[in-house]
């Protein structure tokens, strides 16, 4: 690696942003993203992830490249790609979703790679943090770097894998507070990748044997809590019809020192939803019908609809007219206290209940508007609804929820279901 390090972060999401900035506390770092307004709101020291401290970005935005020639760290936002070709060390979080059939999508990591090819110069390395199944880096994305920059892979460049692990809205568990895994394709670039992020990480690193073991690493993670989740989702369907409170069974078991507490809910976001799909298609790549996990995958993405139908049974049980009820869905999010909209398992109980007619209103003071729109072509509203309605459904906990009057929206039939269970008593069901 070259001794002084200029980083290039390419894609300037939830993962990317915090990731540069903490790079920029000491290097040159250029951000690229495709997304001309996202550069456009950055240089205006506006985050609408809410991940970074806006004082911390505006200390250190840099006009342009040549301002790093004054100081030896510093920020740029960029959409143009001559810039990047400053860098030494490129490191790669653009998203890896998947398609309408649960199948993994590499084309953003593809594009990036081809990208950061036409600006690969030797003793340069690539390090990858979108979550990806074993064998991506090095069998789909180096050939790429390889045919586009006409270099050698491990002679003229190095790889490195290390997955991300940002907990998005998380204010306690930051970037520099989380352990890093980290590897490399060879042992010198391994070591000096460990290194590099020993530098910003201040609760340390793992360096993992291969790159292999990193990916596996990181898709796992997701996997395990995706498929203990499942588990508590089915216990919760199993107590409600046994008339039997989930939270207060769950809240005895875990005084036991080695359960698990894990709460039933829906789970979407850009991780759990998603990360137990790629780990199945390399499983049935290689002739591996992964059971556990896709059962656990099919069940989570089951309880949008599971929760549509409790709501209606709730609306017959109270002579409701279904066709054309008014429904105050509380949350859109796929986390609380957190704008991240991203594969939100609320827009699967938001389908069910217009499929029965309800006339839907979408309540959320985190969630952009025109994101929502956008995204899901689905209205909603960052103010609080002046009207009332026949149902309730809280979907996401969020802090705001729990300390609001809920009374001058419900009028004296209305049925309100909690999915979090943070509503108490006001609730008529909960999941």
């Amino acid at each position: 690696m070259n001794p002084q390090k200029t980083i290039a972060v390419i894609g300037l999401g939830y993962v990317g942003l915090p990731l540069a900035l903490e790079f920029a506390k000491q290097y040159p770092t250029i951000g690229f993203d495709i997304n001309l307004k996202r550069i456009k709101e950055l240089k205006k020291v506006k985050d609408i992830t809410l991940e970074v401290d806006a004082e911390n970005l505006s200390t250190l935005l840099v006009p342009c490249l040549g301002a790093f020639e004054q100081q030896s760290y510093g920020f740029l936002p960029t959409i143009d790609r001559m810039d990047i070709s400053e860098a030494n060390v490129f490191i790669i979080t653009v998203p890896t979703p998947t398609d309408k059939n649960n199948r993994p999508v590499l084309t953003p990591l593809i594009e990036a790679s081809k990208t950061i090819a036409n600006a690969l110069k030797k003793g340069d390395i690539v390090i990858y943090e979108s979550t990806v199944y074993p064998g991506v880096t090095e069998d789909e994305c180096v050939p790429v770097l390889e045919a586009i920059s006409g270099l050698q892979f491990n002679t003229d460049f190095f790889v490195g894998y290390s997955p991300e692990r940002i907990n998005p809205g998380d204010k306690e568990r930051t970037i520099t507070k989380i352990l890093k895994v980290t590897s490399g394709s060879t042992p010198e670039s391994a070591k000096d990748i460990d290194d590099l992020y020993q530098s910003i990480i201040s609760a340390g690193t793992h360096r993992a044997p291969s790159i292999k073991v990193a990916e596996a690493a990181k898709v796992i993670e997701n996997a395990q809590r995706d498929i203990n989740i499942a588990f508590v989702n089915e216990l919760a369907k199993i107590f409600n019809l046994l008339e039997i409170d989930t939270a207060a069974v769950l809240k005895a078991a875990s005084t036991k020192w080695n359960f698990l507490p894990f709460k039933p809910g829906l789970v979407g976001g850009h991780c759990i939803g998603v990360d137990p799909y790629y780990l199945a298609q390399k499983a049935q790549e290689i002739g591996y019908h992964p059971e556990i996990i896709l059962a656990g995958r099919r069940f989570n993405d089951s309880m949008g609809e599971h929760v549509a139908t409790e709501v209606l049974k709730l609306v017959v049980k109270n002579d409701i007219k279904v066709k054309a009820a008014k429904v105050l869905i509380l949350g859109i999010t796929f986390k609380e206290n957190c704008p991240d909209i991203r594969n939100t398992k609320v827009v699967d109980v938001i389908t069910h209940l217009q499929g029965y007619g309800m006339d839907i209103t979408i309540y959320d003071p985190w969630a952009d508007p025109d994101e929502v729109q956008d995204v899901f072509q689905l209205c909603s509203t960052q103010n609080l609804p002046e009207e009332t309605f026949d149902v309730m459904v809280l979907t996401v906990a969020h802090k705001a929820f729990k300390v609001l009057d809920f009374n001058p929206l419900l009028n004296t039939t209305s049925v309100v279901y909690d999915v979090k269970g943070v509503l108490g008593t006001i609730a008529d069901a909960k999941l």
